[in-house]
């Protein structure tokens, strides 16, 4: 009898991000929400560098999300960066096929953590959603205090 190959249904994460910095470059801090929809249940993460920059951080908080699911997952992004979110959809295939280039043939900024997280994409089916930061959605303005706080911890506050 043949070994049933159908694949069970991938399970959903809804994660939210933030990322922010003292100055940039300064004292940064990442912060992500993970949240199964299926039971309410939530962890946080934050993190941070001494001297960083905002971007960077934006980034790290979505790799730092995606690195902690073990198997691959429908993952609802939500997140209020344009810079990674349009990287994420729009410009990322483009910079790959040049090379990790921009159009203008610069490298591309941050090249080390967009690899990384077009490694961690490949492993999983991402929807991506912008939020606007600063207006009130509850996880994004707990994921800025989050990052917020890792970014003034590493300012000596």
């Amino acid at each position: 009898m043949a070994a049933d190959t159908q694949q069970l249904p991938k399970q959903t994460v809804e994660i939210f991000t933030d990322g922010a910095c003292l100055g940039n470059p300064g004292p940064g801090g990442w912060a992500c929400i993970l949240r199964n929809p299926q039971n309410g249940a939530e962890i946080e993460y934050s993190g941070g560098e001494d001297h960083t920059t905002n971007n960077r951080m934006e980034l790290m908080a979505v790799i730092e999300a995606l690195q902690k699911l073990k198997d691959p997952m429908l993952v609802k992004l939500c997140g209020d960066s344009k810079y990674v979110l349009k990287g994420m959809t729009e410009w990322m295939p483009g910079w790959k096929k040049r090379g990790w280039r921009k159009s203008d043939k610069k490298p591309v900024l941050n090249a080390d953590l967009w690899k990384k997280l077009d490694e961690l994409m490949n492993m999983h089916d991402i929807n991506v959603q912008w939020t606007k930061g600063h207006a009130g959605h509850y996880e994004n303005e707990r994921c800025d205090e989050l990052a917020s706080a890792e970014a003034l911890l590493r300012n000596g506050g």
